[in-house]
C-alpha cells in the first residue's frame, strides 16, 4: 500500500508530465509555434534525461516512469517546434 509521501510525489509527477499536454495540443491544432522558447524545451529534456539517469541509478520507478514520459512528451514537443517554426 502506497503512503502519503508516495501519493504525493505520484500525483507532482503526473501533474508535471502532464504540464506541457496544452502546449503541444496547441502547437498541433494552430501549427503556431514562433512564440515557443526552444532554449527552454533543451533545457527542460536535459533535466528530465538526468532525472531519469538519476531514477535508474536510486532504482526508483516513480521518478523513471514520470520523468521518462515527461521527456518523451517534451521531446515530441521539440519536434513540432522544428517543424513547424517559421524558416527566417
Amino acid at each position: 500500500m502506497l503512503g502519503w509521501t508516495e501519493i504525493l510525489g505520484l500525483t507532482a509527477g503526473v501533474f508535471t508530465t502532464a504540464a506541457v499536454t496544452p502546449q503541444i495540443w496547441k502547437a498541433w491544432k494552430t501549427k503556431e509555434v514562433d512564440d515557443v522558447s526552444l532554449g527552454m524545451f533543451f533545457v527542460l529534456i536535459t533535466g528530465l534525461a538526468l532525472w531519469v539517469a538519476y531514477g535508474i541509478i536510486t532504482k526508483d520507478i516513480p521518478i523513471i516512469a514520470t520523468n521518462g514520459v515527461a521527456f518523451t512528451l517534451n521531446s515530441f514537443m521539440l519536434f513540432l517546434i522544428y517543424r513547424y517554426r517559421e524558416k527566417k
